[in-house]
């Protein structure tokens, strides 16, 4: 279905609902065929930063915590053994609590990962989870990422009066922490969650957890200890709510808007917004048409019409990449994509197939000596090419 977008406000219709824009007073000739650009979007930052300067948001929101991974209960254990197997991340501790059963795994670098499931049928993601590829796993996604707070009472008292809102109507407060997180964006899919530390950082059990009795082996694989912390990770949203998501984070945290690498051929945009050169960085991929049942539509937006606007891909720093992927390959692993791009380009990249217990594809990612970029075109190119197979 052909989107059409207002030359004035942006906002987007069908030709369906309205032959002209119903913000602008009527005028037919205001509407045009919808195409993302950057121009729009950079004209909508300067009054977000204004806005985030006047409430008082400005270091009010800090770096990623944790990402948290929600499975079906019978792949969580499966799920943690993967991860366990394929990144550098160690099982840390299990326990039982607010209707979750949780495991922690840690690596070097701030982000945790904790790999859940849940105990009763009640899902608020269950609506996002379910299209033609994701149904089967009505439960399974990438759900939160949670961003450290110097003040959660400041920061949620200013996201209410602009409109936020949130899974509980308090923040949740525990000896250890205080968190609180956003309900899941119509845009991405995804929630925000928001934690301010009491006590020791990184302790996610509270009083009310009971421990799991689980043991998991983290394998004795030489090649895990090169790959490192958590680089980046990549939503994939509807081409029309590419500028939305990206300013809705803004709004919600301090990232910026850094720059987008458009691959024309692909009918794709990757998207990325960041804290500053040494965080964790949040990408955003979209199309530059909306999907359209046809080959025009590409990868990226197919991949959203089969799973819903979603986590397509968890990023990890890797030293040694090339060693790294061939013990990974041999290890059982299959791949998308050959590794792509070269250390005289100033990175290489790769991604794996999706786990059938998380749907996440891992990326890992090698940057070189002074590479002053975060990609390359040709890396995003061929990396999003790959993608046509899932």
């Amino acid at each position: 279905m052909t989107k059409l977008v207002c030359h004035r406000c942006k906002k987007v219709v069908t030709p369906e609902e309205h032959a002209s824009c119903p913000e602008c007073k009527g005028d037919p000739s205001v509407v045009y065929p919808f195409r993302n650009s950057d121009e729009f979007l950079r004209q909508r930052i300067p009054p977000v930063l204004e806005e985030r300067e006047r409430l008082g948001l400005n270091g009010l929101v800090g770096g990623l915590e944790c990402v948290i991974i929600n499975t079906e209960p019978g792949r969580q254990q499966p799920a943690v053994d993967e991860l366990l197997r394929y990144t550098g991340l160690s099982y840390a501790e299990g326990f039982e609590g607010n209707n979750l059963r949780t495991c922690v795994l840690k690596a070097e670098g701030p982000a945790d990962f904790l790999v859940q499931s849940r105990l009763t049928s009640a899902n608020p993601f269950h609506e996002h989870n379910v299209f033609p590829k994701s149904g089967r796993l009505p439960n399974t996604r990438l759900e939160t990422f949670v961003f450290s707070t110097p003040d959660i009472a400041e920061y949620v008292a200013i996201q209410k009066k602009r409109g936020a809102t949130f899974m509980t109507e308090d923040i949740v407060e525990t000896p250890g922490f205080s968190f609180i997180q956003t309900t899941p964006s119509r845009y991405t899919s995804n929630s925000l969650g928001f934690i301010q530390w009491h006590g020791e950082r990184g302790n996610w059990a509270t009083h009310e957890s009971a421990p799991l009795d689980w043991r998991f082996a983290k394998p004795d694989l030489p090649h895990l200890a090169s790959i490192k912390h958590l680089d980046h990770a990549a939503t994939r949203v509807h081409a029309e709510n590419r500028d939305a998501a990206i300013i809705e984070f803004m709004r919600l945290t301090n990232y910026n808007f850094d720059f987008a690498i458009y691959v024309q051929a692909l009918n794709s945009i990757t998207n990325v917004a960041r804290l500053s050169d040494k965080d964790f960085a949040m990408v955003f991929t979209s199309g530059i048409i909306p999907f359209n049942f046809d080959a025009e539509s590409g990868p990226t937006e197919n991949f959203i019409h089969n799973y819903g606007a979603r986590t397509h891909h968890i990023a990890f720093c890797t030293d040694n990449i090339d060693e790294t992927f061939a013990a990974i390959k041999a290890d059982g692993m299959e791949f998308l994509i050959e590794l792509v791009g070269s250390p005289d380009e100033g990175l290489k990249q790769t991604f794996t197939v999706a786990s059938h217990n998380t749907m996440l594809v891992n990326e890992y990612i090698q940057r070189y000596g002074g590479f002053d970029g975060f990609f390359t075109k040709s890396n995003v190119t061929d990396l999003t090419r790959a993608t046509e197979k899932q």
